[in-house]
C-alpha cells in the first residue's frame, strides 16, 4: 500500500550565495541613502558589518565586492581622469525590482489590497478573479468550464451528463484603460531636516511604482518631477541618485510643469500624484524668486489654488501625500484637496508606498467616458 513517509527536515546550510542576498539586499537600501555613491555605501556596510557580524570567516565584505563585480551590479569608469565605482543599469533595475516587492508585496497581502473594482463590469478586455452567471452576448472564451461542469452535475445528476444554458458560468471581465501618471517629489531641504530622512522613502515609492508600471501597465506614462526653488524633470534611472538641496517649496513651478506634460498625452485618464512634507514657501517671478518660510503665504497660496482649480477643469485629480502632521499644514492640503476635487492622504513613511500604490490602482481602474 503506498502512502507517505514523514522525516524531521533538515534545512540546507547556508553558503556564499545565501550570504550574498543578504548582503546584498541591505546595500541596495543604503544606496538608496547615499544616493547611488557605491563607495560610500560599501563604508557604511562595512560598518554594520563591523557592529552587527553580518560575514563570518568563510565570507567577507571583499568577497561580497567581488562577486558584485562578476555579477554586473557595479563597474568601474573614469571620470575627470579618476577611476570611481559607479552602478550598472542592472543594479538600477535591481532597486526598482527591491522596491516594489518590499511595497508592493505588502500591499497584495493587506486586507485592502483586493478593494479596485470598476463599476462597469463585464465590458472590458482584461479577465478577472470574478465568476457570475452566464448572460446573453457573453463570448465561449469567456465560459468557466470548471465551474459549468460542476454545476451541470449538481443540477442534473452525473449518470447522464447535460449541460444547460442556466448552468454556465462566466469569468467577469475588467476595463482596461491606459494611465498618464506624473509623480511630484519635493526636494526642499525640509526633507531632511529634523533628524528624519524622508527623501529616500519618496524615492524608493517612485521606483516601486515605476517597476509595477514597466512590468504590468507597459502601456501606461510615468514622468517623474521634483520641485524645489525651481521645478525639473528627471528620468527613472536618475531616482538613485536624487538628493535634497538647499531649497525652498515651489509647488506652483511643480504643477504647471506636470499640468504642461499632461497635456502632451493623448490618454484621457490623466493624474498627479505629489510627495511633499511641507508648504508652498516659494514663486518664482520673472527671474526674482519670491520666498516665505514662516508661515502659510497668501500670495503663494492663492496662486497655488488656482492651478489646483485649473488641474480640476482639465480633469487632472492630484493625490497629495502629506509626511506631516502639523494642524495649519492640514488645513491647507484640505483647501488644495477641495478646490482640485482630489484626494489627500496624512502618512508616515512606512505607510507612503501603500498609499501611493492603492491609489494609482485604483485610478487606473476607474473607467473614463
Amino acid at each position: 500500500m503506498r502512502g507517505h513517509r514523514f522525516s524531521k527536515y533538515t534545512p540546507p546550510e547556508q553558503g556564499a550565495n545565501s550570504k550574498f542576498d543578504q548582503l546584498f539586499d541591505i546595500f541596495q537600501q543604503l544606496l538608496l541613502m547615499t544616493s547611488g555613491d557605491v563607495s560610500e555605501a560599501m563604508s557604511w556596510l562595512s560598518e554594520l558589518d563591523r557592529q552587527y557580524n553580518l560575514t563570518n570567516d568563510s565570507y567577507g565584505i571583499g568577497d561580497f565586492f567581488d562577486d558584485l563585480k562578476k555579477k554586473g551590479y557595479i563597474t568601474e569608469e573614469q571620470q575627470e581622469g579618476e577611476s570611481k565605482i559607479i552602478m550598472t543599469p542592472k543594479a538600477e533595475k535591481s532597486i526598482r525590482k527591491s522596491a516594489l516587492d518590499e511595497i508592493f508585496g505588502k500591499l497584495k497581502r493587506s486586507k485592502t489590497g483586493g478593494n479596485h473594482h470598476t463599476p462597469h463590469m463585464g465590458v472590458g478586455d482584461e479577465l478577472s478573479s470574478d465568476i457570475r452567471q452566464f448572460q446573453f452576448g457573453d463570448t465561449l472564451d469567456q465560459i468557466a468550464m470548471t465551474e459549468s461542469i460542476k454545476n451541470a452535475q449538481v443540477n442534473h445528476g452525473i449518470g447522464d451528463f447535460t449541460l444547460m444554458e442556466n448552468d454556465l458560468e462566466v469569468v467577469e471581465r475588467e476595463q482596461k484603460t491606459t494611465t498618464a501618471t506624473v509623480v511630484m517629489i519635493d526636494i526642499s531641504h525640509s526633507m531632511i531636516l529634523y533628524g528624519e530622512d524622508r527623501i529616500t522613502p519618496a524615492k524608493k515609492v517612485a521606483l516601486a511604482l515605476a517597476e509595477l508600471i514597466r512590468s504590468k501597465y507597459p502601456k501606461d506614462s510615468l514622468d517623474i518631477i521634483v520641485f524645489g526653488n525651481d521645478a525639473w524633470q528627471i528620468q527613472i534611472k536618475d531616482l538613485p541618485y536624487l538628493e535634497v538641496g538647499p531649497y525652498h517649496t515651489n509647488t506652483v513651478a511643480g504643477l504647471e510643469l506636470a499640468m504642461d506634460i499632461l497635456r502632451r498625452k493623448k490618454t484621457r485618464n490623466k493624474q498627479i500624484f505629489m510627495i511633499t512634507d511641507g508648504k508652498p514657501t516659494c514663486l518664482k517671478e520673472g527671474i526674482r524668486y519670491y520666498k516665505n518660510s514662516f508661515g502659510l503665504d497668501r500670495k503663494i497660496i492663492n496662486k497655488t489654488l488656482t492651478l489646483a482649480a485649473q488641474c480640476r477643469r482639465l480633469d487632472i485629480p492630484v493625490t497629495t501625500f502629506m509626511i506631516a502632521t502639523d494642524p495649519y499644514l492640514k488645513q491647507f492640503v484640505q483647501n488644495f484637496t477641495q478646490v482640485n476635487n482630489g484626494r489627500a492622504y496624512y502618512s508616515n513613511l512606512q505607510g507612503l508606498g501603500g498609499f501611493v500604490l492603492e491609489d494609482f490602482q485604483r485610478n487606473r481602474r476607474k473607467n473614463v467616458k
